[in-house]
């Protein structure tokens, strides 16, 4: 019998992670291996091994699209074994950079378009991923944004969905995420990195920051709220499973694995306060002046974060719709097929991207 701290990772996460593209075999055998926590990034480590062993034989025969979705697996697999784990920071910092490495390694293998961008942004740097349509000589730009434990590396098949409509992509990195999270804070102001996003493209002109849209997940579903309603460069914004506020009834409901993560982004000792920092993760008093369309979608059977979270969003935006997903858990994870590709016709509706095929 698996320990408290695995049966809370798959019951809560395990739909994610096939909606984020892991295999479903490769998901059992792996969750199967795992008997403590422990043993987390081990066995995860070794599924992104024979994905990245498997890749480098594709190459090796000159089959360069086998080789990138090999590679995808590889990162996905190196993803998610750092995943809320944090028992060995030297440990856990190794296999972030294999899923880097190994999802850049799959994007220029069949991504002509891919480029690694590295944004300055206070004392450090945000690292995102950009990449463009096929075809598209100034197509909109779509950025995409993580939540606490998510990273760009985990946004290969969600790019997808606006790639194949027509938009530009920024999987993004922000403070406190992925790369971002390596010398950045989680900034509950999250319209400031989005700014220097912006900023950072300013004269390009294979994207059209003019209409440019914001899609965030988790705790990024309350990050691309807030952005929109402050940054008025954003046409559009779509909202994941998030957050009007982050109150302590909120940290209550957090399972403790993620209590832990928060805190370490946050760069403080305790839960009291990692709390006390994320207070100033509120939507008060932004909405009401956000004219601008915003999508919000959920599970309506989510814990962490409830449906109320999002019907008070919605009563005090003006422009909001809200997609409440029946049975589904956080971020509907487990009922992709009822909003995903929804979002991404939306997002094209108010952005102007092509029709899908």
């Amino acid at each position: 019998m698996p320990d408290a701290l695995v049966q809370t990772a798959l019951s809560h996460w395990g739909p994610r992670f096939l909606y984020r593209g892991v295999d479903h075999n490769d998901l059992l055998r792996t969750a199967a291996a795992i008997e403590r926590w422990e043993d987390w990034l081990d066995a995860w480590s070794a599924l992104g091994d024979r994905h990245r062993e498997l890749a480098r034989r594709a190459e090796d025969r000159g089959r360069t699209l086998s080789a990138s979705e090999a590679w995808t697996r590889a990162a996905l697999a190196y993803h998610f074994a750092r995943y809320l784990w944090l028992l060995d920071e030297e440990r856990y910092r190794t296999t972030c950079e294999r899923s880097v490495a190994a999802l850049r390694r799959a994007h220029r293998l069949a991504d002509p378009t891919f480029e690694r961008l590295e944004i300055p942004f206070q004392d450090g740097v945000m690292v995102a991923n950009l990449r463009r349509p096929a075809g598209a000589e100034r197509p909109p730009l779509v950025v995409l944004v993580p939540g606490l434990d998510s990273t760009k590396e985990e946004f290969p098949t969600w790019e997808a969905t606006f790639l194949r409509r027509g938009m530009a992509t920024l999987a993004l990195d922000g403070p406190g995420q992925g790369e971002g999270g390596y010398t950045l804070r989680i900034c509950p102001q999250y319209e400031r990195p989005v700014a220097a996003v912006l900023d950072h493209l300013a004269g390009r002109g294979d994207v059209d920051l003019g209409r440019a849209g914001i899609a965030g997940v988790s705790l990024g579903g309350y990050y691309a709220p807030r952005a929109l309603a402050a940054e008025p460069r954003l046409r559009a914004g779509i909202g994941i499973g998030g957050w009007y506020e982050l109150t302590d009834s909120s940290w209550r409901r957090t399972p403790s694995i993620t209590r832990r993560k928060l805190r370490y982004h946050t760069g403080t000792a305790s839960d009291a306060e990692a709390a006390a920092y994320m207070r100033a993760a509120t939507l008060a008093g932004l909405l009401a002046g956000c004219h601008r369309p915003l999508l919000l979608i959920n599970g309506d059977e989510d814990r962490l974060a409830p449906p109320s979270e999002y019907r008070r969003i919605a009563a005090e935006a003006p422009m909001a719709e809200l997609l409440l997903v029946p049975g589904g858990n956080h971020c509907a994870t487990d009922h992709p097929h009822e909003h995903t590709a929804y979002a991404g016709d939306w997002m094209r509706e108010q952005l102007g991207g092509q029709r899908g095929k």
